[in-house]
């Protein structure tokens, strides 16, 4: 319990002017909607939509809704179409978010709602994308919060899951950590409206 607070600080990040406006807002909306998301699934997050790009889509939409609601409607753009589902491939891909690189200066430049994206080739056709969302505050250290993705075979829910980003970078499998040498790590990105 005391880590999903701590995370919640460092997600929330709010900002500490009155006249921060904008992105910042929002991407403490973002951090704020994924990290409470570790205590209890807000009842709004649809079970079936409970995977790593559903909480992408959620945290976005819920910060959206809470800020700017006539822009909540067409946030996810598949090719230059505004859509209203998109997977994390198409969070990807179509144009939501851009890449701001997979190196150490990409790394520098993350702020709270930037995403980890890799991509998994597990052969025959078989390929499991996964996202992350990144959490940076002032003075503490890079998180991530995540969902794992969606139960087979009717077991439960297995809940949103956060770590340090540090230790990502270090200590998980090597398929799964952020790091320039891994082929299935495709970068970090950034919701496109927010490097306008």
């Amino acid at each position: 319990m005391l880590a999903a607070i701590g995370l919640l600080s460092v997600l929330v990040s709010s900002p500490t002017s009155a006249d921060v406006v904008g992105s910042d807002l929002l991407r403490a909306v973002v951090g704020e909607v994924a990290a409470a998301q570790l205590q209890r699934a807000d009842p709004a997050w649809q079970p079936a939509q409970r995977d790593c790009a559903g909480l992408v889509r959620f945290a976005y939409r819920s910060a959206y809704k809470r800020l700017r609601p006539m822009r909540a409607s067409s946030l996810f753009v598949d090719k230059g179409v505004a859509v209203d589902f998109a997977d994390a491939e198409t969070l990807i891909t179509g144009g939501t978010f851009v890449s701001l690189g997979r190196d150490a200066r990409a790394r520098a430049q993350l702020k709270t709602g930037d995403l980890l994206a890799y991509r998994l080739d597990r052969g025959d056709d078989d390929v499991a994308w996964h996202l992350m969302i990144a959490g940076v505050a002032p003075g503490a250290e890079a998180r991530v919060v995540y969902h794992p993705g969606l139960p087979e075979g009717g077991q439960p829910d297995p809940g949103v899951r956060h770590g340090l980003l540090r230790e990502l970078e270090r200590e998980a499998s090597a398929g799964w950590r952020p790091d320039v040498n891994n082929p299935f790590f495709l970068g970090f990105f950034r919701f496109a409206e927010w490097t306008r």
